[in-house]
């Protein structure tokens, strides 16, 4: 299915691991349209912290660095796929590491980031039809978006399912430690003051512990074609 729509707009939600970005890529391609992944710069902002280091929980400092132009973050597509910048290096594959995800829930609690990002979230929003997921994307980012997601899983299910990502991708894991950094952040993500994770009011929820990745990625596209139509 591609997008007639002229301006279409898909807000997908979720806690850590529950399949946002990997479910939110495959949508994108299905309808033609671009997957904004503000995840990634959220982790930009983290490890240009590390990078300069500073501590990702001291938040005078690393909303200075955003301020001061230390941590500029874009992103760009090829091939249709997003490439996350970080003052013009490629860190697509640099922020997938643990500790920088880490760094990315503490950094995303201060205001000034918040405010930093998603500005340049919704500019890029304006110009084209996106899929966009995080953690406030229907809530703040992208409130008038047709389409809201709210994507789940249980906690086990998405420490497993992350367990195995980074098994086959050769790197050692442990799964009580994912476990625990994933409880950690969901506590992070939903308690923090500022636009902490919650379900849009008028987001579909889908809990994807009992499905594969197939099921539900139709069960988003049925979704998108209750709004949009066919």
């Amino acid at each position: 299915m591609k997008s007639s729509c002229p301006h279409m707009l898909i807000a997908i939600d979720g806690p850590v691991s529950s399949g946002k970005t990997s479910l939110s890529s495959a949508i994108a391609k299905r309808l033609n349209i671009l997957h904004i992944d503000t995840g990634a710069m959220y982790r930009a902002v983290g490890l240009a912290a590390i990078r300069l280091g500073i501590s990702p929980d001291d938040e005078k400092q690393v909303s200075d660095i955003c301020e001061k132009g230390l941590a500029l973050v874009d992103v760009k597509f090829e091939d249709g796929m997003q490439v996350t910048l970080l003052n013009g290096e490629d860190v697509s594959e640099a922020i997938r590491a643990e500790n920088i995800g880490l760094a990315a829930s503490t950094v995303s609690m201060f205001p000034k980031v918040r405010k930093y990002l998603v500005e340049r979230q919704r500019l890029i929003a304006q110009k084209q039809s996106v899929i966009m997921d995080g953690r406030d994307i229907g809530t703040v980012v992208l409130p008038n978006a047709p389409v809201k997601i709210f994507l789940t899983a249980s906690a086990e299910v998405r420490a497993a399912r992350r367990f195995e990502q980074l098994k086959n991708k050769g790197v050692e894991a442990d799964y009580k430690t994912i476990l625990e950094d994933l409880i950690k952040r969901d506590e992070q993500d939903t308690k923090r003051e500022h636009d902490p994770l919650r379900q849009a009011d008028d987001a579909f929820l889908l809990d994807t512990s009992d499905l594969n990745f197939e099921s539900s990625l139709q069960a988003i596209l049925d979704r998108v074609n209750t709004v949009y139509g066919k």
